[in-house]
């Protein structure tokens, strides 16, 4: 999440990359919320999903028992 802040501090916009890195570090510390949240955020934002986008936003899910 800190990297996310850092990019939007320095007032630039998230790409996938950024999105899927920062769904992927929720998942891995049980914040399923949050990832989704932010899967949700980048659609918003015009921000295309990928594979890796939705393999992270799913595996957010399967770790916090929301599957």
């Amino acid at each position: 999440l800190e990297l996310l802040s850092d990019v939007r501090r320095r007032r630039l916009e998230p790409d996938i990359i950024t999105y899927s890195a920062t769904i992927s570090a929720c998942a891995k510390s049980g914040q399923w919320q949050k990832a989704l949240e932010l899967f949700s955020e980048l659609q918003q934002h015009g921000v295309k999903p990928d594979i890796i986008a939705y393999n992270a936003a799913i595996s957010a899910c399967e770790k916090g028992g929301q599957w």
